[in-house]
């Protein structure tokens, strides 16, 4: 139920301050105060005594948990003392934020000197229709709004970039929500917080426009929201958590002849996953080489049709070559008490040994690389391009990459972290079927390529497509695009047809788990938007599919033994949705689950410098150079924390945001991920230019580097990818391609003469590192099941997904992610199953 409910709160937005500067006096009390932030009201109570504020509670729910949500979480204890509004700081990052409190504390502080003048004019508008714009997720939102004389009656998307199933479901609520309450104090939709904040800022810029007269009380009007009655729901399996998880999890159940309920706190199903880049890890062995078959071009897919076999790429064979050279002792720590551990160094690693639990892996794969080698150097050596060659690709080398890329060491150096071997291969292996499981219900995807993205390591990637779905049911199949359709209708459809009780209770927040009296879980007690509480009872199991916590800074921060304080910090955005707080992990550990390698966060190297979300792309295609010095500064195809390491070593701070470097690559590159960039420049972000325009851009964006220097830079890269040199900077252990525009020959080989960077039009991005995946999280078994501190599961508990830890070590490869959610939620409706026979 919805009623309109016109909000003045305790003076908040009806009030005028005369005076920021502390009173000579206040009236000592309590007083209540609240100004728009930057996802909601934010409403401060703030208790004085004769000359300052003895205490302050800041509430801004709608404030992004990462930034805002932690500045409010300081303030609450660091502005007891003040005597004076004028004494609050902003916070980096936090701008929004910071004015609201700033202003809400200097109204509550007015009422307290008695210099606050109440406004309780009421509301009005120029009728017309009035149109507005403001910064989304994915860029500008813009609105047409209609005003009456005293009332907004329409509100029409006009022009969104926003993520479909995103932000864009914010849209469908927020809207009559705004028209129902007259305003726009509306409560923001989960996981959709930049939309959120978009669509309410532009349609406070129409209200403006349309002479609203009273600003205050407009942002303040919201509707009053009514619980019902509570809901007590039975099913064999209660999942927690829609992304990709979650709904792999939910497909398999319904198909393994289970009911299904499936709870999710945001809008939408999709969770994390549809703002991922969306390509999975998994070696198609009928794409690459074949030791059975060595001279073979093609390959039969697993659809039945004929596919060229893709080629390697400059600089895998030397990779290879390290890999037959690792030493096969076991592995020598006490080397790195006297040697500095530099993270993404394999030709040193590679001299002090292995894990006795990889050791089988490392001496299969090595048995595979020599093979290859005895096939490829007599060809090499002939003269023929590396590019020409077959590309070599095994389950062993997926399994000894993952273990090396996640093999870390704290930043005290007191332990070290690796993917349990049990754990990696599970997914690894598993992650075979996942393609002709997917497609089996409608997927599709791209079946003749193998590229690579950022931190992969190598050339594996599985490109999606969408879904042909007969989604109604109705006979008609239809198609559905990208993610959404891949991983999220074609599992769905086939979840939600299995049995017309399967549901998926959307806006509704898991909050605890039910056990009985031995300890077994045996369901989920929630509560939905409304207030209404749900309890949903599992007769077979609970299954948390509730994602990471790298949206939770504060827990990134506190949690952290990888990263220097130097460089992490409440104030590092996040490449997440809101919702990813750590949910699961809380409510596991409060029935005894035990957590694994918690310290360690994943930073992703590209994203925007402007909110920290996740640019897409790859690097061995660009080039990473130094705003300052003009030189590239590391090997653009490292590992995503490698990269994000340099990146802070060697960029700047823009803004508050540290570690922002500039990508140069050519602009005929497709990045790699979902969104392509448009022809022209996004301010802040990318600009298109010619090489000779370099100078120009640099004096716009006050970046230090000499243009001819990053000229010069890149010239020698180019030579290099060409084999007419070294790479002068760093090295670069995988190059797919020149930066200037070059012809090539038949045989894959440079047209060296024809080389010219001058005309080449290039695209200069800037980005930056966030958080974007948490390594730690529950303890499991390969069955998925939760394990408590000794090791024993819990009984009726599973997990799936970034909830869980020990899998990827201290550090995940790119794409690495995808292929372990949905093999992990597979495998955990089939433990449930297998354990309730």
């Amino acid at each position: 139920m919805k009623k309109f409910l016109s909000v003045v709160l305790a003076l908040a937005m009806m009030t005028c301050v005369c005076s920021l500067a502390g009173a000579e006096g206040y009236t000592a009390g309590t007083y209540e105060a609240s100004a728009q932030g930057f996802g909601g009201a934010v409403t401060v109570k703030v208790t004085v005594d004769e000359e300052k504020v003895t205490a302050i509670e800041i509430e801004g729910a709608g404030e992004t948990a990462e930034i805002g949500g932690a500045a409010i979480a300081e303030w609450n204890t660091a502005l007891v003392g003040i005597t004076s509004a004028e004494e609050i700081d902003a916070k980096a990052g936090a701008t929004l934020t910071s004015t609201a409190v700033k202003d809400a504390v200097a109204n509550a502080l007015a009422q307290a000197a008695g210099t606050a003048v109440v406004s309780d004019e009421a509301l009005a508008f120029t009728a017309g229709t009035y149109t507005a714009t403001a910064a989304g997720y994915n860029g500008d939102v813009t609105v047409s709004v209609t005003f009456s004389d005293s009332a907004v009656t329409d509100i029409t998307v006009d022009a969104s970039g926003e993520t479909e199933h995103v932000g864009d479901v914010a849209y469908d609520i927020m809207i009559p929500d705004m028209i129902a309450a007259n305003g726009t104090g509306v409560d923001g939709v989960s996981g959709a917080t930049f939309t959120s904040r978009a669509l309410r800022n532009a349609v406070n810029a129409a209200a403006e426009q349309a002479a609203c007269t009273n600003m205050a009380a407009f942002q303040a009007n919201t509707v009053e929201v009514e619980a019902e009655a509570p809901i007590e729901v039975t099913y064999d399996v209660v999942i927690v958590g829609a992304g990709g998880a979650g709904i792999a999890a939910a497909a398999q159940a319904a198909q393994d002849g289970n009911t299904v309920l499936v709870i999710e706190k945001n809008a939408e199903v999709g969770g994390n996953t549809l703002v991922s880049g969306g390509q999975y890890q998994s070696v198609m062995p009928y794409l690459v080489w074949d030791a059975d078959d060595p001279d073979a071009t093609t390959g039969v897919g697993f659809d039945g049709n004929t596919y060229n076999k893709v080629s390697s790429v400059q600089g895998c064979i030397d990779q290879l070559k390290t890999i037959l050279a690792w030493s096969e002792e076991p592995f020598d720590a006490d080397y790195y008490k006297d040697h500095e551990y530099v993270a993404g160094d394999i030709a040193e690693l590679s001299k002090h040994g292995v894990h006795a639990d990889y050791l089988p892996t490392l001496q299969a794969l090595k048995q595979e690389i020599q093979a290859y080698l005895d096939w490829a150097q007599p060809q090499l050596d002939a003269g023929v391009a590396e590019n020409h060659l077959t590309l070599f690709s095994t389950l062993n080398l997926h399994i000894f990459q993952t273990y090396y890329g996640g093999l870390r060491q704290s930043a005290d150096g007191s332990e070290w972290i690796y993917g349990d071997i049990d754990l990696v291969t599970q997914f690894i292996v598993d992650g075979q079927e996942l393609k002709p499981w997917l497609e089996s219900m409608g997927a599709t995807f791209v079946e003749d390529t193998q590229p690579t993205l950022i931190g992969a390591l190598w050339y594996r990637e599985n490109e999606f497509v969408g879904a042909n779905v007969d989604a109604d049911g109705d006979g008609t199949v239809e198609t559905y695009g990208g993610r959404w359709g891949t991983y999220f209708m074609a599992p769905m459809t086939a979840f939600l047809q299995a049995n017309e009780a399967n549901q998926v209770m959307l806006r509704t927040n898991a909050e605890s788990l039910i056990t009985d009296e031995t300890g077994r879980v045996t369901g989920v007690k929630a509560t939905r938007y409304d207030g209404t509480e749900v309890t949903a009872n599992a007769t077979k199991g609970v299954i948390l599919a509730t994602g990471g916590y790298a949206a939770n800074i504060s827990e990134v921060v506190e949690s952290n033994v990888y990263w220097s304080s130097e460089y992490l910090s409440t104030a590092t955005k996040t490449t997440n949705r809101s919702s990813l707080m750590g949910d699961g992990i809380t409510m596991a550990e409060a029935v005894g689950a035990a957590t694994t390698g918690m310290g360690y966060t994943q930073l992703m190297p590209i994203s925007w410098v402007d909110n920290g979300n996740l640019a897409f792309g790859g690097g061995n295609y660009a080039v990473y150079i130094n705003p300052t010095t003009g030189k590239r500064f590391v090997d653009e195809g490292s590992e995503r924390d490698v990269l994000s390491l340099a990146e802070f070593k060697n960029g700047i701070e823009v803004n508050g945001t540290k570690g922002v470097f500039l990508e140069i690559y050519n602009v005929t590159e497709p990045i790699p991920g979902p969104i392509q960039l448009g022809e022209g420049d996004y301010e802040g972000r990318y600009y298109t230019r010619k090489a000779t325009e370099l100078g120009d851009l640099f004096a716009q964006l006050g970046v230090e580097a000499d243009p001819e220097v990053v000229l010069d830079t890149i010239r020698k890269y180019d030579m290099a990818v060409m084999g007419q040199g070294e790479f002068e900077d760093v090295g670069k252990a995988i190059a797919s391609r020149t930066i200037g525009d070059v012809e090539q020959n038949e045989d894959g080989t440079y047209k060296v003469d024809t080389y010219d960077l001058e005309n080449t039009t290039l695209r200069i991005r800037l980005m930056a590192p966030s958080t974007h995946h948490t390594m730690g999280g529950l303890v499991v078994d390969t069955e998925r099941h939760v394990l408590d501190a000794d090791g024993n599961a819990i009984a009726g508990l599973y997990a799936a997904g970034e909830v869980t830890g020990g899998i990827h070590g201290g550090n995940r490869l790119g794409g690495n992610a995808i292929v372990e959610i949905f093999v992990s939620g597979r495998t955990a409706a089939q433990a449930v199953n297998a354990d309730n026979q």
